[in-house]
C-alpha cells in the first residue's frame, strides 16, 4: 500500500472540505481529520497539509460573495480569512496534543531555487521541531501574474521541495473517472495511473466547487509535476470523516505512479537543472567523509573556483581535479574563500553572522 509505505506526506485539504455550501465551517469533519493526522504521526511519519480556505473563510467573515471579488480585494480578504483558517486548526488540533506552524508561499518561493532551499530548510527543522506545517498560498500578497490560482499544483512543489513519498489531494471528488460521473452511471474510477496521456487529459473534468478554484484540469497538472519527482499521487474523497483511514481501509481513489525513483528525481534535479557555476577543491578526509554520507564541511575545503551565490550549483572536485559530486552551495564563493580549512565553530567569528555550518548540504548534493 503507497501510503503505508510513505515516510513524508503531503495532504492539501479542498475549500469545499472545511465550508460547506451554506458558508459553515464543517468542524466535525476538522475534528475527525486531526485523528486521522495524530495517527499517522503515531506511526512514524511526518505530516505537511497544505489547505485551502483563507479567502473562504474571510469571505464567511465579512458576509462576501467570493465570485464577486477582484484581486486586490481578495487579496485583502485572504489576509482576514488567513487568521480565522489558523485560529480553526488550532484550536482542533491542539485537542489532539498536535503542534502546528505555518508557511505562506508564493509562486517565485518554489520556482527560485535558492527560495526553494530555504522552504525546505523550514520544514526539516519543523520536522525535527515535532511540528506540523500548514502551508498556503500566500493570497494576501501574490499578484495575479505569479499566483498558483490553485493549491493542488502548490501542493505538488511543496511535495517536490520536501521530498515527499506521497501527496493526497482531499477532494469532493473519489478521483478521476472514464467519464463525468455525476452525468453518466457507467462511469468507472480508474485506480492506477502510470502515464499521463491525452486520454487522460481529456476526461479531466474541470468542474468548479463552490469555494474552490482548481478542477480536475489542476490535480492533472499536479500529477505531473510528483510524477517526475518520484513523488506517488493519490486523488481522494475526502467529504467522509476519517478520509485518510478510508483511503488506508478501501482505497477507493486515483493512484499516479512515479516515472523516477525519487533518488533519481533528485539527482535529475541537481545534475541536469543548471549549468555549475563554480567549484570546490577539497582534501582526501573531507572525500572520506562525503562517502560516509556526510556533509560537506568548511574545513575540508582546499580551493574555491568562480564566483557563484548561495543556492547555486557547484562541482566538487578532489585534490586531482577529479569531479566527484555536485551540490547546492549553502554560501556564497566570496564567504567559502573566507571560511575555507577552518573549523565549523569559527565561521560566526569568520564572516561576523551566525549561519549553518554545511558548506554543501548531504541532501543537496550528488555523486558523479
Amino acid at each position: 500500500m503507497y501510503l503505508k509505505n510513505s515516510k513524508i506526506i503531503v495532504i492539501k485539504i479542498g475549500s469545499s472540505l472545511l465550508i460547506d455550501n451554506k458558508m459553515k465551517v464543517r468542524q466535525k469533519w476538522l475534528f475527525e481529520f486531526a485523528k486521522d493526522i495524530k495517527d499517522l504521526i503515531n506511526q512514524n511519519k511526518k505530516i505537511i497539509i497544505v489547505s485551502s480556505g483563507a479567502i473562504a473563510l474571510g469571505c464567511k467573515k465579512l458576509n462576501l460573495n467570493k465570485k464577486n471579488l477582484k484581486l486586490d480585494k481578495s487579496q485583502a480578504v485572504a489576509s482576514i480569512g488567513q487568521i480565522e483558517l489558523m485560529n480553526l486548526f488550532k484550536k482542533t488540533f491542539n485537542s489532539k496534543k498536535i503542534n502546528l506552524s505555518q508557511i505562506l508561499l508564493t509562486l517565485e518561493d518554489t520556482e527560485q531555487r535558492r527560495r526553494a532551499i530555504n522552504a525546505k530548510r523550514t520544514i526539516n527543522n519543523l520536522f525535527d521541531l515535532g511540528f506540523v506545517p500548514i502551508v498556503n498560498e500566500n493570497d494576501s500578497i501574490a499578484t495575479s501574474e505569479i499566483k498558483y490560482g490553485d493549491n493542488d499544483r502548490l501542493a505538488s512543489r511543496v511535495a517536490q521541495i520536501s521530498g515527499a513519498d506521497c501527496l493526497i489531494l482531499l477532494s469532493d471528488v473519489d478521483g478521476l473517472y472514464t467519464k463525468n460521473p455525476k452525468i453518466y452511471k457507467d462511469a468507472l474510477l480508474i485506480k492506477e495511473i502510470k502515464n499521463i496521456n491525452t486520454e487522460i487529459e481529456k476526461v479531466a473534468s474541470k468542474s468548479i466547487s463552490a469555494h474552490g478554484t482548481g478542477g480536475m484540469k489542476t490535480k492533472i497538472d499536479a500529477a505531473k509535476v510528483c510524477q517526475l519527482s518520484g513523488c506517488k499521487m493519490a486523488i481522494a474523497n475526502g467529504l467522509s470523516l476519517r478520509p485518510i483511514k478510508q483511503i488506508l481501509k478501501k482505497n477507493n481513489c486515483t493512484w499516479f505512479l512515479t516515472k523516477v525513483s525519487k533518488l533519481d528525481a533528485r539527482k535529475k534535479w541537481i545534475i541536469s537543472s543548471i549549468s555549475p557555476k563554480g567549484e570546490l577543491i577539497i582534501d582526501d578526509g573531507a572525500i572520506g567523509a562525503l562517502k560516509q554520507g556526510k556533509s560537506l564541511l568548511a574545513a575540508g575545503i582546499k580551493k574555491v573556483n568562480g564566483k557563484f551565490n548561495k543556492g547555486d550549483h557547484i562541482k566538487i572536485l578532489d585534490k586531482n581535479m577529479k569531479e566527484y559530486a555536485r551540490g547546492l552551495s549553502s554560501f556564497t564563493a566570496d564567504e567559502i574563500s573566507k571560511i575555507k580549512g577552518q573549523h565549523s565553530n569559527k565561521i560566526g567569528e569568520l564572516l561576523g553572522y551566525i549561519t549553518k555550518s554545511e558548506v554543501v548540504h548531504k541532501d543537496d548534493m550528488v555523486e558523479v
